[in-house]
């Protein structure tokens, strides 16, 4: 066996071209520089992110393949590599031959001579585009949410978001107050009621029109409903079909809804009819009485339902 060996191993260092086969056969790209910044070597990995062929690369420096900009980056940290020989990590910018800008990860390090004198410098490099993309995505998500939840938890009507297991994702004082002291006092002891159990919180009528919501994945779903003496209007809505469903619900018994509601609801039933349109607006400003009954009569309209909690 040790006669076989000693011929393999000559035959391995008496072909580069194997070498070559060996590193073009790697999904990374790899690259190796001497101490003038001159590309002696790279692989079919390294050809395809710069887009350009061996051809173009070999004999060149990164200021012949880069913009200036980044070319000077990737300059002195060689440099500093050099300087201090071991193992250098970092995160850079890559542009390749159709002007696209990829972010990239380097593994550099300096490879010796035979007297162990620094010869110049191999490195790969692991493209990270896509995982930086995610991450801006999820930053981008991350302050959404953020704002989103202040924006919520300033408006005065009731909102909630639940979960596929319709557990709450968020929800605002607003809610909690639509639903009494006991809710308001665990809304004060868990913020926004998160993780609670949706049929805990609210009547079994707004539950079942989550849970048809959620199983559905319909857009929307709206009822009127009589809730410990209110009148709410709850308008069920799919935010991620079958997955988060979130809900505006609001107190129609308040005065200052009322006026806004009966305004809304007449636009409509009524949107071409400008006369009717006309006669409402006067009956708001003059005459609570016949108002009270339009109201009623509009409510009737959409066969507001009875439903006790």
């Amino acid at each position: 066996m040790i006669y076989e060996e000693k011929p393999l191993n000559q035959e391995f260092i008496n072909h580069p071209e194997l070498h070559q086969k060996i590193i073009d056969a790697l999904p990374i790209p790899i690259f190796y520089r001497d101490l003038k910044g001159i590309y002696k070597a790279c692989n079919l990995a390294q050809e395809k992110l710069l887009g350009l062929p061996k051809s173009q690369i070999i004999g060149k420096t990164v200021f012949d393949i880069q913009p200036i900009d980044i070319a000077e980056i990737y300059a002195q940290r060689d440099q500093e590599l050099l300087d201090s020989p071991g193992d250098q990590i970092y995160e850079a910018k890559f542009r390749d031959s159709s002007g696209l800008l990829h972010d990239v990860v380097f593994n550099k390090a300096v490879i010796r001579d035979n007297q162990g004198e620094v010869m110049g410098i191999v490195g790969s490099i692991f493209d990270i585009t896509e995982r930086k993309k995610a991450e801006r995505k999820l930053e981008k998500a991350k302050e959404a949410t953020v704002i989103a939840s202040a924006m919520m938890h300033k408006i005065r009507a009731g909102i909630i978001i639940v979960d596929s297991e319709l557990k709450v994702v968020d929800s605002n004082e607003g809610f909690a107050k639509l639903f009494g002291p006991e809710i308001e006092e665990l809304f004060e002891t868990i913020p926004g009621l998160h993780g609670a159990d949706l049929k805990e919180l609210v009547p079994e009528v707004v539950y079942k029109m989550f849970s048809s919501t959620m199983i559905s994945g319909e857009n929307a779903m709206e009822r009127d409903l009589k809730i410990q003496n209110k009148l709410i209007h709850v308008s069920v809505i799919t935010i991620y079909k079958h997955r988060v469903v979130g809900a505006l619900l609001r107190d129609m018994s308040a005065p200052s809804l009322v006026r806004e509601e009966i305004i809304s609801r007449a636009q409509r039933v009524n949107r071409h009819n400008l006369e009717t349109v006309q006669k409402i607006a006067f009956l708001l400003g003059d005459n609570a009485s016949m108002t009270e009954e339009l109201l009623n009569s509009i409510i009737e309209s959409y066969k507001y339902g009875e439903d006790e909690s």
